[in-house]
C-alpha cells in the first residue's frame, strides 16, 4: 500500500495538491521552503524533530538519522532560524546511503554541493555555513513540529517538487488523493483542449476550472 500511495503522490504536483487542500480546506502549503535544486522532488511519510535555542544545560544537535529507516522525509523544524545550520556533509552522505527520501527544514542547510553530487533532496529556507553545534539542541523527537506555518504531525505524507512542500495529514490523505487526482485530470483536459484550438476561457468553462479550488 505504501508503494502504491507513493506512486500516486509523485504522479500529482505540489500545485495539483495544494488547489485540491484549498478546496478541502486542508492548510498544508510550507511557506518559504524551497529545493536546493529546482529538480529536487520528495514524497515520504514525515520523521519529525523539534529544534529549540541552546541554554546554560547543555544539550545535542542528535545523532538521530542512524535510527530512521528508508523510504521516510526528515522534518526538522529550526523555527526558521537564518543564523545556524541543522544539516549538512555527514547527514546527507548517511540519509542518501539509507535511502531515505529527503530532508525538510524550516531553517538552513550547508554542504550544498554534497547534495547536489549525491542528489539528495532537501528544502529549506536557504543555506549558510555556520554551525548549529553549541547553539541549538534537541527539543523533541517524533511529536507534531511547525514547517512554513504548517503543523506536521509524525506519519504524515510530504510532497516537494520545484513549487515547494505540501503536508497531507494521514487522516485525510484518501479523499486529498481523490480531489488532487480531479483537479490534474481537468487541467490535463484544458491544457489539451487549448492545443486543439479551443480558448482558454471555453476550456476552463467546460471542464470547470473556477471551481477546482472552491472550498465546499
Amino acid at each position: 500500500m505504501s508503494a502504491d500511495i507513493r506512486a500516486h503522490l509523485r504522479s500529482l504536483t505540489c500545485t495539483d495538491l495544494s488547489d485540491a487542500m484549498d478546496r478541502l480546506a486542508i492548510p498544508c502549503q510550507c511557506y518559504g521552503i524551497m529545493p536546493l535544486d529546482r529538480s529536487f522532488d520528495l514524497v515520504g511519510q514525515a520523521w519529525t524533530l523539534r529544534y529549540g535555542a541552546m541554554g546554560q544545560t547543555g544539550g545535542t544537535v542528535g545523532d538521530y538519522i542512524d535510527d530512521i529507516e528508508a523510504g521516510h522525509v526528515i522534518v526538522l523544524d529550526n523555527q526558521g532560524r537564518l543564523d545556524a545550520t541543522v544539516w549538512g556533509d555527514l547527514l546527507t552522505s548517511v540519509a542518501a546511503a539509507k535511502q531515505l527520501a529527503g530532508t525538510v527544514i524550516d531553517g538552513i542547510c550547508r554542504d550544498v554541493d554534497r547534495a547536489l553530487q549525491l542528489r539528495y533532496s532537501i528544502f529549506s529556507r536557504g543555506n549558510w555555513m555556520r554551525t548549529g553545534k553549541d547553539r541549538v539542541r534537541v527539543e523533541a523527537t517524533q511529536e507534531p513540529i511547525t514547517i512554513g506555518g504548517v503543523r506536521v504531525e509524525p506519519g504524515d505524507w510530504l510532497r516537494g517538487d520545484g513549487d515547494g512542500v505540501v503536508v497531507i495529514p494521514t487522516a485525510r490523505l484518501g479523499e486529498v488523493l481523490r480531489a488532487a487526482s480531479e483537479v490534474h485530470a481537468a487541467e490535463e483536459h484544458i491544457r489539451s483542449a487549448i492545443a486543439g484550438g479551443t480558448s482558454l476561457r471555453q476550456a476552463r468553462k467546460d471542464y470547470g476550472y473556477h471551481t477546482l479550488q472552491t472550498c465546499k
